[in-house]
């Protein structure tokens, strides 16, 4: 169905997908400016349409009492032949004015705002999370932070339409219908006055104590939805260790302390409405019991009966409607503080201000006096000097935490040194940007990461240009172009075209590893990591893949890490780390020679893997 020309209009009136010019600010108030920014002039009219909206609800009822004063003042024969003329204006004020109005409301409420700011705060906290460090994963559920992006952009738009929609509607409303009594008496309105005190006061009470529970709901609800996800995801694990009684009892443990979040809140909104409704009752007695003793005393017509009468109605209904509307704002107001809290962390690891490119000349790669321990006393890597010359192919070598791939890790900038420094090409690496760091990288490691998208859309992760011809050579070198053509997926997509599943389930461990490795031949970057790269393949593929790997490392600087020494042994250089420090480097057949560390690691390997006993 084809859309009018003005709806498509009014929907590009705020671009959703507009770049914050900055980082999100820490505070609750400047947080919602900076998720807002750029909708502020659009916002500003929808304001000024909510006033005129609110103030014609009054109007109508002072329109209303004109009609009766002056039907009652010309008698049932002569009503319309006196009154033609304001008639027919108050008929074009509720026909067309009206109408247009509150049209006009409509159309900002539904199709500008609604259908922009969502998308406008989510891509703007999707964009700064993308930003953050690995840590900042690594410590959080996944469904975690998915669910407080979704939660709290969801949040941010319904406090800002709901804001205009009720509290500013209902401020004009308000001061429209104290404006109408001041000129029936000051003393009803005064009566208005007190009540509305009241009112405020009991909004001011509630509200603050429903906005923490629904904090505390929303903080439990994400809870719910980490747990949930981590085990969906990990569900492999979960069948092979017979845990699913355990994960059940995880996970009914998170919903009761849900539910109580529930009960709780539930308990504060259910006394809130009860009292509410109490308060709401009372204005229309008030109101209308003052005006017709002035009625009474001669002070009021009939007509001003009739329009306090439904102007004192209306906000009687108003009250209700605006006061569940602010204690959605509330609620929605420690949603987005709780969203707020979880994704606007400074990232551990940024550009400096004065960041530019990496300028790749020989990638001759330099660890100069490295440090890094993790904020521990111990752990990690200590004193490193180590020179990787252009096109040099080392293998690193070491027990399990022995310093290998926090080396790595470090190369990559996945953290800062302690002390010391990376160089590349004589480049400080945290003086060049991350991302031209990391794209002169190509990297295959053991924990092949898959994306649940198509065998060619994982392998075009490499480089996102690539045509079809060059994925098909990438993983023909690779040895994954036969499996691939046979691969068959649930909604019946083959080949190429089908989807692996979330994190590659579908695959073998050395069919994943596989498509990692045309990923990275399909790159093609000037230095080559590799990572236990060729752990998941039997001996009969790694055979065949070790030619691919020779042909790849070729012209490249390659630094690769593997516990099966027979897959670094013709490197040009093995570095042999140990707690943390290089304990011994030079070739194979050196480091045979020298008897040592490297020397008891040959012959201790069993089945061609290093074990952690070999270091003792």
């Amino acid at each position: 169905m084809t859309r009018p020309a003005i709806i498509d209009r009014a929907a590009a009136l705020i671009p959703p997908f507009a770049q914050a010019e900055r980082p999100p600010p820490r505070t609750l108030t400047a947080f919602l400016a900076w998720c807002l920014a750029g909708a502020w002039p659009i916002l500003a009219v929808a304001t000024v349409i909510a006033v005129i909206s609110g103030t014609f609800d009054i109007l109508a009822a002072i329109l209303l009492g004109r009609v009766i004063d002056a039907s009652l003042a010309s008698g049932p024969e002569a009503v319309f032949s006196e009154n033609a003329l304001l008639f027919l204006g108050i008929a074009a004020f509720l026909l067309i004015l009206r109408p247009l109005v509150f049209g006009t409301f409509s159309i900002l409420q539904s199709i500008v705002l609604q259908a922009n700011l969502t998308p406008l705060v989510l891509s703007r906290l999707h964009r700064w999370t993308l930003g953050q460090s690995v840590t900042f994963f690594d410590n959080d559920f996944a469904g975690r932070i998915a669910q407080k992006q979704m939660q709290t952009s969801r949040a941010v738009t319904e406090i800002a339409v709901e804001g205009i929609n009720t509290v500013i509607f209902a401020l004009a409303a308000f001061t429209s219908a104290t404006l109408l009594l001041i000129t029936i008496d000051w003393r009803v309105a005064l009566i208005l006055a007190i009540w509305l005190a009241g009112y405020l006061w009991f909004i001011t009470w509630f509200l603050p104590r429903i906005r923490v529970r629904s904090a505390a709901r929303a903080g439990a609800r994400a809870a719910v939805s980490g747990q949930v996800v981590d085990t969906i995801t990990n569900m492999r694990t979960v069948k092979l260790f017979a845990n699913a009684e355990h994960e059940d009892a995880a996970a009914i443990n998170s919903m009761r302390t849900y539910r109580d979040r529930i009960i709780e809140f539930g308990t504060m909104a259910t006394l809130f409405r009860v009292l509410l409704t109490v308060i709401a009752s009372l204005l229309p007695v008030l109101l209308t019991g003052s005006v017709l003793l002035l009625w009474q005393a001669g002070m009021a017509t009939p007509g001003d009966i009739a329009a306090v009468g439904t102007v004192s109605l209306r906000i009687s209904q108003m009250t209700g409607w605006v006061s569940f509307a602010l204690m959605g704002i509330y609620a929605n107001v420690g949603e987005a503080e709780d969203g707020m809290k979880t994704l606007t962390p400074r990232p551990s690891i940024t550009d400096a201000d004065d960041a530019k490119p990496l300028e790749i000349n020989a990638s001759r790669i330099a660890f100069r006096n490295l440090r890094f321990t993790y904020g521990r006393e111990e752990g990690g890597i200590e004193h490193i000097d180590l020179t990787i010359e252009p096109g040099e192919k080392i293998g690193l070598v070491g027990a399990s935490g022995a310093g290998k791939s926090t080396l790595v890790s470090l190369l990559l900038r996945l953290y800062d040194p302690e002390e010391g420094r990376v160089e590349i090409d004589g480049q400080d690496i945290r003086h060049v940007t991350q991302d031209s760091l990391r794209a002169a990288i190509g990297m295959v490691t053991q924990e092949t990461a898959m994306f649940n998208r198509t065998a060619r859309d994982n392998i075009r992760y490499g480089r996102r240009d690539a045509t079809d011809a060059e994925v098909i050579t990438a993983a023909e070198r690779a040895e994954a172009h036969d499996f691939i053509t046979g691969l068959r997926d649930h909604r019946d997509n083959a080949g190429y075209d089908a989807f692996l599943g979330e994190r590659g389930v579908k695959l073998s461990g050395g069919q994943r590893q596989r498509i990692a490795l045309a990923r990275a031949i399909l790159k093609d970057a000037p230095i080559l990591v590799l990572d236990e790269a060729t752990s998941a393949l039997d001996s009969e593929v790694e055979a065949v893949i070790q030619t691919a790997l020779d042909t790849v490392m070729e012209d490249k600087t390659v630094i690769a890490i593997a516990h099966r020494l027979s897959t670094i042994a013709r490197m040009d250089r093995i570095v042999v780390l140990d707690d943390g420090r290089i304990a011994e480097q030079g070739s194979h057949d050196d480091l045979l020679a020298r008897n040592g560390l490297y020397a008891r690691y040959w012959q201790r390997q069993s089945g061609g893997f290093l074990t952690t006993e070999a270091a003792e």
